[in-house]
């Protein structure tokens, strides 16, 4: 972008649980929210741990194609082809450990369509990989304690979200939010979350939302909390990711 269109706002967002609804995937609380913030030419970073093939298809319901994004948990930045290499290699590695870990690529269409909730449609975009390898853990936590320690000898990192824990060869949404920090340039920056794996990225963010979670972990108290740089919200999805940003925007000067 130019310096004369540079946005006051950069925002930066989860989506399961967050912009989305954990259990039916709806987002119509958000869209005035979501309206409001078009109009503003605010841009709008979605980041998540669903791939380059589902974001395009989120990025167009949600009016927010102009913008790049942030996939499979930082894995990488969307904004054209991803090559699936990284991934075959990546899967390959996880099942030379003989874990009781089962990924995406173990599982049929419909398996995933029954831990995720999904359609089938959807389903299949979120079997399109590129970087990472999200699945269920089924073995005991010592075990998984092995598991990841092999695994980081082989520059695998695992990060647990809501659902489900994610192997990935490295990056995290906090160090892609950074890189796009530096390419926009902004004046203040919000980031919203609701689960462990955003607790870097709303930490790193000038103002952090942290949106109500009854289905998971939620976040721990995070530093920033007692000044008031991070708030809670009451709602959860995305009444909750609508509640935090009025608040937030109700708190910045007007201009």
């Amino acid at each position: 972008m130019t310096p004369n269109t540079r946005p006051r706002l950069l925002i930066f967002t989860d989506l399961d649980g967050t912009l989305l609804d954990h259990e039916t995937y709806d987002y119509a609380p958000a869209q005035p929210m979501l309206r409001r913030l078009a109009g503003d030419g605010v841009p709008v970073i979605l980041a998540s741990s669903k791939t380059a093939a589902e974001i395009a298809v989120w990025q167009e319901r949600l009016g927010l194609t102009r913008w790049p994004a942030i996939v499979e948990n930082g894995a990488a930045i969307f904004e054209g082809a991803l090559d699936d290499g990284p991934y075959r290699r990546l899967c390959a590695a996880i099942r030379a450990t003989g874990a009781p870990f089962r990924g995406f690529s173990d599982m049929s269409v419909d398996e995933v369509r029954t831990v995720t909730g999904l359609s089938e449609a959807d389903a299949i975009l979120a079997r399109k990989r590129g970087f990472s390898e999200p699945g269920l853990w089924q073995g005991s936590e010592a075990d998984l304690a092995a598991f990841l320690s092999a695994l980081q000898a082989q520059g695998i990192s695992g990060r647990r979200g809501g659902r489900f824990l994610t192997l990935s060869y490295g990056g995290t949404k906090a160090g892609r939010m950074a890189e796009l920090i530096a390419r926009f340039s902004p004046d203040l920056t919000v980031a919203l979350g609701d689960a462990p794996n955003d607790a870097e990225m709303i930490a790193a963010a000038d103002r952090g939302i942290v949106i109500r979670n009854d289905h998971g972990p939620g976040l721990p108290p995070l530093p920033g909390e007692d000044e008031g740089r991070i708030l809670r919200t009451q709602a959860s999805g995305p009444e909750g990711w609508r509640e935090g940003l009025e608040r937030v925007l109700a708190s910045l000067p007007a201009g």
